[in-house]
């Protein structure tokens, strides 16, 4: 098994439960790790053997500009579309919200999520 992580992610998005927060948005960054079986990948070198970073990546962005108003709901989203998508165990996502306006000076607020495909899953 092989963890691969895609780290840092950056999108300009409209999440938040606050009007002005749908309609001038902020930043927000992703990051994922994916859970999967390589070991074709590792002797082939070849990408139709693995998970590819790139689909991987535009699975994120797409939900990312799906508007929402919690964090919560677009880390399922995400969890969801990976684990559909690609042949992975797990999936752990975390989302980073910049400068929320919470009436106070902060960096950021981040929910972490994670998902696991269980023997009788499979």
């Amino acid at each position: 098994m092989s963890t691969i992580s895609i780290e840092n992610m950056e999108f300009y998005a409209y999440h938040g439960c606050f009007k002005e927060e749908q309609q001038i948005g902020t930043w927000f960054e992703v990051n994922l790790s994916l859970e999967a079986d390589t070991s074709k990948a590792e002797l082939s070198d070849n990408l139709e053997d693995t998970i590819n970073y790139q689909s991987v990546y535009l699975t994120v962005k797409q939900q990312m500009m799906t508007k929402s108003k919690l964090l919560e709901h677009v880390a399922r989203r995400i969890l969801d579309a990976v684990m559909a998508e690609y042949p992975v165990l797990s999936v752990e996502v975390s989302i980073r919200k910049k400068n929320p306006p919470l009436g106070g000076k902060m960096e950021a607020v981040s929910v972490k999520l994670s998902k696991k495909i269980y023997d009788h899953d499979i």
